[in-house]
């Protein structure tokens, strides 16, 4: 069977530019942080033909219409048509950089010229280590940028997707977008500190919306986009999601769905990129920035998988999603990936097997609040656990589950002991009355410490009533667990007795000796 088609979420709002409805009106560009940590801009090289053909729609204007400025003329002389001293790039910069006249007013067969041009103008790559430099420059691209967004998202404007665009739009999305990014500092801590924002994201920000309007167009041929839109290019997105700037995570994890959900030919190519970030995080590094948006996008897409599960997705299942819960900072992306394993059990109650098992297995004793988690997840899998599964995983699951009970962290007793307020689990679930023979002499211990004594007592009345909701269901098996456990406990005194007389004797005998050897020396 074939996947089923991938629900794809609608672009971001929150984070998408005001695109002003005159694209040459001037909009002023938001001011860099003065503050950043560092730079995270990379030197790239004007697209090939730049430099000829900016220059040649300044001498030729299309359609010999005088240009549209992009902003109103500031007082003072112009600025010199070249000597940008903040432009990184390769080669000699463009003769002139100069406002290409407006989209909308050009004629119809001059656009597709004119749209090529300014794509090749915003290729152009800044550098933003000083902000104050080049503002000219800086605010004529994003003002371009912000008219070519502006352009396609009007009828006309989609129609240009054409392939013969295409090889210029890909040279100026990846001139923006794919870059290499700042190695992180050793002091990081994703959980105390503030991230480090892009210093260029007032270009960046367009150039990924712009792409984004690209990707979602229903006028853009998916097979002809795949020879742009090719592996390489999902492999530098993919890779960029450990950018620290999370306003661009948010466009990567949008952007890289819509790939998915509109290329099929790379889904199992960028499957196999997200599970490489995993292996790398888990068994190498521990530090990744973006792991939760990457589990956002696959919750969605093993949504679409379609049922008797595939080899291939099983195996993504315990290579590359279970090892997720074994790393530190599991808590900063736990609730994507409890959404992924619970879509996993929905779609084959079988893998809940292997998911418990693994679960168990990174099972964080040594950390309370990270236990809380766990049990979190645990409920929202054992409500969807079926007879078959629960006699493969019983006796684990609930020698696990009284360890629980007894911690010495009173809210991991607490979130255990909260198990059996789930009406499922205690009447049709795990807790039920036909798994008592199982579970109840199991936690019986445990309970009757906490029932008896615990110095929380919101702890021990949840113990007292799970006590006497089994008394209820089976009085004999109740007395017989009773019984049990007071042997055992007998049991264990007698034994440190036992042991406690044995190193008595064992001092008594050393005592001796030692005298003997005093008196054979006298």
């Amino acid at each position: 069977m074939q996947e089923s088609p991938v629900p794809t979420p609608a672009p971001p709002t929150t984070t998408s530019p005001s695109v002003p409805p005159d694209a040459n009106k001037a909009v002023p560009p938001p001011a860099a942080d003065p503050n950043q940590k560092r730079n995270k801009r990379q030197s790239l090289s004007v697209p090939k033909g730049a430099q000829e053909q900016v220059a040649h729609s300044v001498e030729h204007p299309v359609g010999g219409a005088a240009p549209a400025p992009v902003r109103p003329p500031t007082s003072g002389p112009p600025p010199p048509a070249s000597g940008f001293q903040g432009l990184s790039q390769v080669g000699n910069p463009p003769t002139a950089l100069r406002e290409l006249p407006a989209l909308r007013d050009a004629p119809p067969n001059k656009r597709e010229e004119l749209f090529k041009l300014k794509l090749q103008l915003c290729g152009v790559i800044f550098s933003f280590d000083d902000p104050t430099s080049d503002k000219r420059g800086k605010d004529m691209k994003r003002q371009t940028l912000l008219e070519l967004v502006d352009y396609v998202n009007t009828p006309a404007g989609q129609k240009i997707f054409t392939e013969s665009v295409m090889a210029d739009l890909m040279a100026m999305v990846s001139a923006n977008v794919c870059r290499a990014l700042p190695p992180a500092t050793d002091d990081f801590d994703p959980e105390e500190d503030e991230p480090v924002l892009e210093p260029a994201w007032p270009h960046l920000q367009v150039a990924y919306e712009f792409f984004l309007r690209f990707i979602v167009s229903s006028e853009v041929n998916a097979k002809a986009a795949k020879k742009y839109v090719d592996q390489r290019f999902c492999l530098q997105l993919v890779e960029l999601f450990d950018s620290e700037d999370p306003r661009e995570r948010d466009y990567l994890k949008t952007i890289l769905h819509r790939i998915y959900g509109k290329f099929m030919s790379h889904r199992s190519f960028i499957r196999r990129a997200i599970s490489n970030v995993f292996y790398r995080f888990v068994y190498e590094t521990e530090r990744h920035n973006g792991i939760g948006e990457l589990l956002e996008i696959l919750g969605s897409i093993i949504n679409g998988f379609a049922i008797p599960l595939k080899k291939e997705h099983l195996q993504f299942l315990v290579r590359a999603l279970i090892p997720l819960h074994k790393p530190k900072c599991v808590g900063l992306y736990h609730q994507q990936l409890s959404y992924c394993i619970i879509q996993y059990v929905e779609k084959d109650a079988d893998t809940a097997t292997p998911i418990l098992n693994g679960f168990f297995k990174c099972w964080p004793w040594s950390c309370s609040g990270k236990q809380v988690l766990f049990l979190n997840e645990l409920e929202e899998i054992l409500e969807l656990l079926g007879a078959d599964q629960l006699n493969q995983i019983s006796k684990t699951l609930f020698t696990n589950l009284a360890r629980c009970l007894d911690s010495d962290h009173f809210q991991v007793v607490e979130r255990a002991l909260f198990l059996w307020n789930n009406e499922h689990l205690v009447n049709s679930g795990c807790l039920s009355r036909l798994n008592a023979q199982t579970v109840l002499p199991i936690i019986y211990g445990p309970l009757y410490k906490n029932s008896s004594g615990h110095w929380n007592a919101t702890v021990e009345g949840l113990a007292q009533n799970v006590l006497k909701m089994y008394m209820e269901y089976d009085l004999v098996l109740y007395d017989q667990c009773t019984t049990a456990y007071f042997k055992e406990e007998e049991d264990a005194k007698k034994k440190i007795q036992a042991i406690a007389d044995r190193w008595h004797d064992i001092e008594e005998l050393a005592a001796a000796n030692k005298r003997q050897r005093m008196i054979a020396a006298a």
